[in-house]
């Protein structure tokens, strides 16, 4: 018996440890795996919430209206500098037929030094308020809370976007009138390329005062024949027509930008409005049911006093 004892005493720990080692051992390597998974999970979740909060909308038109009014601004600019340069040297022998044009061209310039800058803030201001209004943010940062401010504000930004359509759209017909006197220089240059049989070269001419962009007594105020024909071959003429053509398309592209940016903020606008009525039914739900709470709290306080 004793033999039997001291085998049982000397058997029963082996078992015992090996018994307390295997659960360890099932359980610390999947432990690690799922802490390694919630790791990866949770960088995951992070990402995609990161790419939810980002107003898809809001950043393709602040990219369509940056790109459309640096187009504008800055073809514009430099094809404002050819057509001085052309009418100097072609057009008007004496500087005080072309005074007036020189200085609508430099106020023009300034111009679109004042719409690119504005435009830049404008922008951003837009893509700004696209992030704070998206409900992507809200499922982010939790819930907010709409003001009488930031809904004016909304709207005002809604009636600017508007005004500045209706300008834009303005401002896309004025670009098309200087590619409208191009594409006619250009057409009359083709054809003394290839005259009619009734006329002569010398009969093809440009007449520029018509377009009223130098004065009726301007000398020469047109040009004829082969002059007329090495205006058009000349570097000037075909960088400024080209110009003028990317400056045109620009402004169509701010113009879409601006319609994209008005949608957006109109639905921005009707969100917060929405959100602000919503905010009002929960506060009212909210303070319903602690009244009911606060009600059951004191009947059954009530009804323990009477036990009592």
């Amino acid at each position: 018996k004793t033999k039997r004892l001291q085998r049982a005493e000397s058997v029963v720990p082996e078992f015992v440890f090996v018994y307390r080692m295997k659960p360890i051992l099932e359980t610390t390597a999947p432990g690690e795996s799922n802490e390694s998974n919630q790791e990866s999970k949770g960088c995951f979740e992070c990402c995609i919430k990161c790419l939810g909060g980002v107003p898809y909308a809001s950043l393709l038109a602040t990219i369509l209206c940056f790109s459309g009014v640096a187009l504008f601004c800055g073809c514009g600019h430099v094809a404002l500098t050819k057509v001085e340069s052309i009418v100097e040297v072609y057009f008007s022998n004496t500087l005080s037929d072309h005074a007036l044009l020189t200085d609508v061209i430099q106020m023009m310039q300034y111009v679109i030094y004042g719409v690119a800058s504005f435009f830049f803030l404008y922008g951003i201001i837009l893509l700004a308020e696209g992030f704070y209004t998206t409900s992507a943010v809200k499922e982010i940062h939790g819930e907010f809370k709409t003001t009488v401010c930031g809904r004016c504000i909304s709207g005002m930004f809604v009636f600017l976007t508007y005004l500045l359509g209706i300008v834009w759209l303005g401002v896309f017909g004025f670009s098309a009138i200087p590619v409208f006197i191009y594409y006619n220089m250009w057409l009359t240059c083709q054809t003394i390329n290839y005259p009619p049989a009734n006329l002569t070269v010398t009969d093809i001419c440009v007449d520029v005062r018509q377009y009223g962009i130098i004065p009726w007594n301007a000398s020469p105020g047109k040009a004829c024949g082969f002059t007329l024909a090495a205006i058009c071959n000349t570097s000037e003429f075909d960088l400024s027509y080209h110009l003028f053509i990317v400056a045109c398309a620009g402004a169509g592209v701010t113009v879409i930008a601006l319609i994209h940016f008005l949608m957006i903020l109109s639905a921005n606008w009707a969100y917060l409005k929405d959100a602000c009525k919503m905010q009002i039914y929960q506060d009212l739900k909210t303070k319903e049911e602690q009244e009911l709470h606060d009600i059951h709290a004191s009947r059954s306080k009530e009804r323990l006093n009477s036990y009592t």
